[in-house]
Formats: structure tokens, C-alpha cells, sequence
């Protein structure tokens, strides 16, 4: 891991300020991830160097964490999708917190998966084929861990996700 990377790790919360610049490519990255740095250097009115400057020095701030595709998940056969609230059982151990996250988040069905303060412990974030395979998900993956007390499970109907986020346009 490299030192900017390690000093922007989860210890680290201090929010990084960023100038009007850095705000925009931000902004344009969360719309359109597959931007050429090119095409960033015109969008922004600066040199292309300066641009690819620029971005790099987000990613190694940490500010940038990862380039991801927008996937349809109904175009792979996984058309249903589902949010599954897991509380854990009381008095449940860091290690078993870290240890539920570390397996559940890593199984192919998962889109995301979220640690909360609140009713529930655990939001994930599901795309599977149909209601049969959300049953077994949540039987084979959730209620049998020892350290689970109960889900709940929502089905999506509709999602939207929006292009900018952390209050940046």
C-alpha cells in the first residue's frame, strides 16, 4: 500500500479540501468514469498534463478510491435485486463483525454491502435471478452464521443512483 494511500486509510477522517478544480473532476469522474484524460483536460479548460496531474494526486490522496463499470444486472440473468437488513446478535465481538463482513461481502450476489449504527447492523445489497434465490441467499448466507439474529428483507422495485455525490456539481 503506498504511504498516501495508508495515510488516507480508515483511521484517517479528516476531509480533504479541495480546490474549485478539484471539485469539477470529481464531478465529471462520478458521471463518466471512461472520460478520457483528454476529453477531462477540454471539459475543465486546462492543460492535459495538468488534468492527469490533478487526478492522480485525487487517487493518491484517497479521494478516488477505484473506477468502477455501471453494470445491468438484468442483462446477467440477476433481474432482482434486494436490500437484506441482518442484525447480529447482542454482545457479538469485533472479530465476528469484521469476520461477517469479510465472508458476506465477498459472495458473487452481493452488489454492496453496508456497516451501520442504527436497527440494523448490516445493509446488502443483493442481485440475484428470482424470489428463490434470494431465499437461498438468505438461508444459506445469513441465518446460519452463529452470530446472526435476524433479517429483514426488502425486494427493489426501482433504483436510481445518483451521478454526484458528497455535495459537489
Amino acid at each position: 500500500m503506498s504511504d498516501a494511500k495508508a495515510a488516507a486509510g480508515p483511521k484517517d477522517l479528516r476531509p480533504i479540501e479541495l480546490d474549485e478544480i478539484d471539485q469539477r473532476i470529481v464531478a465529471i469522474l462520478q458521471r463518466e468514469g471512461r472520460i478520457t484524460n483528454a476529453d477531462l483536460a477540454v471539459a475543465l479548460d486546462i492543460a492535459p498534463s495538468t488534468a492527469h496531474a490533478r487526478t492522480r494526486s485525487l487517487v493518491e490522496r484517497g479521494v478516488i478510491t477505484g473506477f468502477h463499470a455501471s453494470v445491468d444486472h438484468r442483462r446477467l440473468g440477476r433481474g432482482l435485486q434486494a436490500i437484506i437488513g441482518v442484525t447480529l446478535r447482542g454482545g457479538t465481538r469485533h472479530d465476528s463483525i469484521v469476520r461477517f463482513a469479510d465472508e458476506v461481502r465477498v459472495l458473487p450476489q452481493v452488489v454492496q454491502l453496508f456497516f451501520l449504527g442504527g436497527t440494523d447492523d448490516f445493509m446488502v445489497h443483493i442481485a440475484v435471478a428470482d424470489s428463490s434465490e434470494v431465499r437461498q441467499f438468505v438461508v444459506d448466507n445469513l441465518s446460519t452464521q452463529p452470530f446472526v439474529a435476524s433479517t429483514r428483507t426488502s425486494l427493489i422495485f426501482e433504483y436510481h443512483r445518483n451521478a454526484v455525490a458528497a455535495g459537489f456539481s
